[in-house]
């Protein structure tokens, strides 16, 4: 046996932080713009000094393996924050901006911050500002005016990093030391924080790097909330590779048209919805500098593939992952397989494996359907405080996804569902987004969500919830007529509403408990359930 104990100088040496990344790429290129927020642009000189003099200020009054939350928006200040709290060793617990007052209170309870970085502008938002007084922590507020001065126990941003070193901080830190706590959104009762280390979202940004073929010369799309794994992971792979990222606040699609032409994006990543807004200006186009249009988090129409390949670029890839294991995990490149559908995820990246398995914990082979499973150095730590969910999603040494699945042709994964989404009407199984991606693909339809409903005598019904697109002349009958073209008899709706809008997540995916529970009614009084 070999014995090699891990020494104080040794993990110095071999040390995976995910501060290390901007510190390795502003010696490399320095003068490179790193971040583009509105008229600010930051070189990689001064992220890197930036951080590290905020990371100083965390030391000097929190020290080191401390939570600290953030309720922040794009922004510039809110990229310098986190990677200074990598660097001194905390760790980051970044929370959604659009949840209520009581479920942003929970998670910093939850997650028991010693500090938090907020947005001066969000402080002021409704109930906040009481909140944050009661949790009776120290806040360092961003972006900020001279209404920071009013806030108790409050300093600015700039004021931390004052008179502190510029240097990258000296610390033993350990690559399997928690680096954040991202918390997922809870379909029932509260979300789950899950705990990665240095070292997982590490792994899952130099996969990226590989599999995408990022560069320096790239300029990243950053219209998608930083404080999800997604966006994060984008933004801090392309400072991996010493790229740039064009923070935008949301999603107009005007602006963002204008951004990407100013700008020069060679990289674009964004829901569906985004790529049909973008392109519905008919004179819209950026192929000549955007190399690759990265899609995610939601199904796409089939039909908007060939148009973002023909006017954005022809490299067109799905991406994805979840919190639990840091995105991307696989990748679908659908023009190089024009006969699967929009549902297929294709194969892993280089960083883990996937497989399918059953509920006894065998792997399946091909067209045998199961839980979609992962594993690789991209997998959480496990859940905070939850060794029971913990040890479910990490039985027979997988990651398990709660995502149905099963290989297809050419080794490509197909999704089928989320196993809570799958319906089952009539003794048949139907997967909610099949009949999505067939709704998906009406010229009409705009967006889609389907459920089952009570039913008393199929169990379930199939019952579709449909957004026109502006102007669309549709009906049920005829969206029925498309359905029972591509779908078979069991899997046809039974019920068909049109809504002005579907209730989602902030990453645009479509919150089917909330139709459940909106729609609950309506399968009593359609089918009298």
């Amino acid at each position: 046996m070999i014995d090699m104990p891990s020494t104080d100088a040794l993990r110095r040496i071999r040390r995976v932080a995910l501060g290390d990344f901007v510190h390795r790429s502003a010696l490399k290129f320095p003068e490179r713009i790193a971040v583009v927020d509105g008229d600010t642009r930051l070189a990689y000189r001064e992220l890197d000094a930036r951080s590290s003099r905020f990371a100083h200020h965390l030391l000097a009054t929190l020290g080191s393996g401390r939570q600290i939350g953030m309720l922040c928006a794009n922004s510039a200040d809110m990229v310098v924050a986190y990677n200074g709290i990598h660097k001194s060793g905390n760790v980051w617990v970044p929370v959604n901006l659009r949840l209520d007052v009581a479920a942003i209170d929970y998670i910093l309870r939850h997650a028991e911050v010693s500090a938090v970085v907020v947005d001066e502008a969000f402080h002021a938002a409704p109930g906040i500002a009481d909140m944050l007084a009661a949790l009776g922590v120290p806040l360092i507020v961003t972006m900020s005016t001279q209404a920071t001065a009013a806030i108790t126990n409050a300093v600015t941003l700039a004021q931390a990093e004052s008179g502190q070193s510029a240097g990258l901080p000296d610390l033993a830190l350990d690559a399997d030391a928690p680096a954040l706590i991202m918390y997922t959104s809870g379909t029932t009762g509260h979300p789950k924080g899950v705990v990665h280390s240095h070292a997982s979202v590490a792994a899952a940004l130099m996969g990226n790097l590989g599999g995408f073929a990022y560069t320096e010369q790239d300029v990243f799309s950053g219209v998608l909330p930083l404080f999800h794994c997604a966006q994060h992971c984008l933004a801090a792979t392309a400072h991996v590779a010493g790229a740039c990222v064009v923070l935008l606040r949301g999603f107009v699609p005007d602006e963002v048209r204008a951004s990407i032409k100013k700008e020069k994006y060679t990289v674009f990543t964004g829901l569906p919805m985004m790529y049909a807004a973008l392109l519905a200006e008919p004179t819209f186009r950026c192929d000549e500098h955007m190399r690759l249009c990265i899609y995610a988090m939601a199904p796409i129409p089939k039909p908007l593939i060939p148009q973002i390949a023909a006017r954005m670029s022809a490299n067109v890839q799905l991406a994805t992952g979840q919190t639990e294991m840091y995105p991307g995990t696989m990748t679908f490149r659908p023009l190089e397989h024009p006969g699967l559908d929009a549902n297929y995820w294709g194969v892993s990246l280089p960083h883990n494996e996937t497989a399918v398995m059953d509920d006894e914990g065998r792997l399946l082979g091909p067209g045998e359907p199961g839980e979609i499973v992962h594993r690789g150095a991209n997998a959480m730590l496990g859940y905070l405080k939850d060794p029971q969910a913990t040890a479910a999603a990490q039985r027979f040494g997988w990651h398990h996804t709660g995502d149905l699945g099963m290989w297809g042709p050419g080794g490509q994964m197909m999704f089928l569902d989320r196993k809570k989404d799958m319906i089952k009407t009539g003794g048949e199984n139907v997967a909610s987004v099949k009949v999505e991606a067939v709704l998906l693909s009406h010229p009409g339809v705009a967006a889609a969500g389907v459920i089952g409903l009570p039913h008393p005598r199929w169990a379930e019904a199939v019952c579709a919830f449909v957004v026109k697109k502006p102007g669309a002349e549709l009906d049920e009958a005829g969206v029925l007529a498309h359905c029972r073209q591509h779908l078979g008899d069991f899997e046809v709706p039974k019920l068909i509403r049109f809504v002005e809008a579907l209730p989602a997540t902030s990453t645009g995916k479509v919150q089917k408990h909330l139709l459940r529970k909106q729609f609950a009614d309506v399968a009593a009084q359609a089918f009298g359930a």
